[in-house]
């Protein structure tokens, strides 16, 4: 398990704050993580609940898996996912320096700048906390409000692959990935928002 030091949460963004659930604030993610205006946009598009609760309870304790819990006023409005991977690379390659994020919100907090709080908050733990080198994220090239918020939070679009993801009513679409390095900017931590300014 990573040190007490290098835990990223909790921490506020934009009147969030960033942390792990509880056990009742699980089944507050749970409560809709498997809407239909959330699902039109996952690649995983219904979620087990069982399950979900058992990945969920095994966050806090977890080397790679750094999700959080977004609460603004005492109520859950999102979650955002952080979890270490390896890029690529020839034998002997630093391991666990690269991570990829994503985000999910509470549809009726939608297009109030959530989401764009748990990015940026995401890329404050994975580059100053963490201490990564790299973060990635990825969308559908359709979903213009996913890319709005990745370029808002700071990322730069890397790829563009041509019907290289497929979306039950689309069919085959576009996809993007976007990335930063930890050198993109000199400081990566987000200073916490009055109050006037939240979401």
């Amino acid at each position: 398990m990573m040190s007490a030091m290098s835990q990223p949460w909790p921490k506020d963004v934009a009147g969030l704050t960033l942390r792990y659930p509880s056990a009742a604030e699980i089944e507050d993610l749970l409560a809709f993580r498997n809407l239909e205006p959330v699902n039109e946009w996952m690649l995983r598009t219904h979620v087990e609940p069982t399950a979900f609760r058992g990945e969920w309870s095994a966050v806090a304790t977890s080397d790679t898996d750094f999700s959080c819990a977004a609460i603004l006023d005492g109520e859950v409005v999102g979650m955002g996912f952080l979890e270490l991977t390896n890029g690529m690379g020839q034998p002997g390659w630093p391991q666990a320096t690269e991570a990829s994020i994503g985000y999910i919100v509470r549809p009726e907090r939608a297009g109030r700048g959530v989401a764009t709080a748990i990015a940026r908050g995401l890329l404050d733990a994975a580059f100053v906390d963490l201490g990564l080198r790299r973060v990635t994220a990825g969308c559908f090239a359709d979903n213009l409000a996913s890319v709005r918020v990745l370029e808002k939070a700071g990322m730069r679009r890397e790829q563009h692959g041509v019907q290289d993801s497929w979306h039950h009513a689309l069919g085959w679409i576009d996809g993007y990935t976007y990335a930063a390095l930890a050198t993109d900017r000199p400081d990566w931590r987000v200073a916490p928002s009055p109050t006037s300014g939240r979401p």
